[in-house]
């Protein structure tokens, strides 16, 4: 008799089944199942669907936590522990789509709030997709999930907490994830392992399990780290204001960490520069800095102050990216000047 993982087995109406969250049995087969729609299996992975916008009302940080009212914890509750995916709504003018995913630590009742919930984020698990993903591609959509009989989006889709089958879920991170791109430089620099193992993934059509598994790799972070950087600030050294291309349509910038991730700085374009290489030398050691209202601070211990101040854009100022959100955050500027700028 088979058991009801085999192929070709006959499943009963319904199957149970006790494990643990992202445990390898549960990612392999009931991500398995739960992609052939069969209607009976209830699965203990949940991903999900969290919609945000930067001129949302609510407190959310999508690095750190995301507040939601009390109509979605059950949802909400489903996905803690597991990776969710940030979409902007459509009606968003230039919307990114799904643009970033990190995996949820806890749910917990918002102190401040008593209407509201959070979700808290787990440190260190927050990326940009190098490549955000279209609600619509084409004429189909990328959240099959959200369609109903007739092939016809459902009220689903106004959730803004919702779950996402692991199909779903590795089709937008393999789109998100898995493309290269011109911009990036020609060489990358070497970094921390941060925790995180250093070993190169093939970006083939893989389980969810093996997406998972991307996500918290170096290489693959540091990759899709470059790529949001330098798309935000339009391939621009922010303190030359250099644009360079090399003759194979590469960028000359790099994409430097504020706080740097061997001292948990996260993986977000607000802790990022894209500077050129002797900017980012100088950054990274302490010879240049930047004050609260950007304005370009350079050290004393410089051993050639007028070189260095001849680098600087005439502005004086940092060159920052259009979208506010994407702007260096307080927080990260004020380490960097108290930990690594050489006054």
């Amino acid at each position: 008799m088979k058991t009801a993982l085999e192929p070709g087995a006959v499943l009963p109406h319904r199957v149970y089944c006790v494990c643990t969250k992202n445990s390898p049995f549960a990612l392999q087969h009931f991500s398995r199942l739960a992609t052939c729609n069969f209607p009976g299996i209830v699965t203990s992975m949940a991903f999900g669907v969290f919609i945000h916008r930067t001129d949302s009302i609510y407190d959310d940080v999508p690095s750190e936590r995301y507040q939601f009212p009390k109509q979605y914890l059950s949802r909400a509750q489903h996905c803690e522990g597991d990776w969710i995916i940030y979409l902007e709504p459509s009606k968003v003018r230039n919307t990114k789509g799904y643009f970033a995913i990190a995996k949820v630590q806890e749910i917990i009742a918002d102190p401040r709030n008593a209407d509201m919930h959070l979700a808290i984020i787990e440190p260190g698990t927050y990326l940009d997709f190098g490549d955000p993903v279209p609600f619509r591609d084409a004429d189909d959509v990328v959240e099959q999930g959200l369609l109903n009989d007739n092939g016809k989006i459902s009220g689903r889709a106004q959730a803004a907490v919702r779950e996402l089958s692991p199909m779903d879920f590795s089709r937008i991170v393999e789109r998100g994830l898995g493309q290269d791109h011109d911009i990036l430089p020609r060489v990358d620099q070497a970094s921390q392992p941060g925790g995180f193992q250093e070993t190169h993934a093939p970006f083939a059509h893989l389980s969810a399990r093996d997406r998972i598994n991307q996500l918290t790799n170096r290489v693959v972070r540091d990759r899709n780290f470059r790529k949001t950087v330098l798309r935000a600030y339009g391939e621009r050294c922010a303190i030359t204001g250099l644009r360079l291309i090399n003759g194979g349509g590469r960028a000359e910038a790099e994409a430097a960490h504020i706080r740097p991730v061997e001292y948990d700085g996260p993986d977000i374009v607000s802790n990022g520069l894209a500077l050129s290489g002797t900017a980012h030398w100088m950054f990274d050691r302490g010879l240049v800095g930047l004050a609260e209202d950007l304005t370009i601070l350079v050290s004393r211990q410089s051993n050639d102050l007028d070189a260095v101040k001849g680098l600087i854009n005439g502005s004086g100022k940092l060159c920052v990216p259009e979208r506010p959100a994407n702007r260096p955050r307080p927080e990260f500027l004020t380490w960097h000047r108290e930990n690594c700028f050489k006054h």
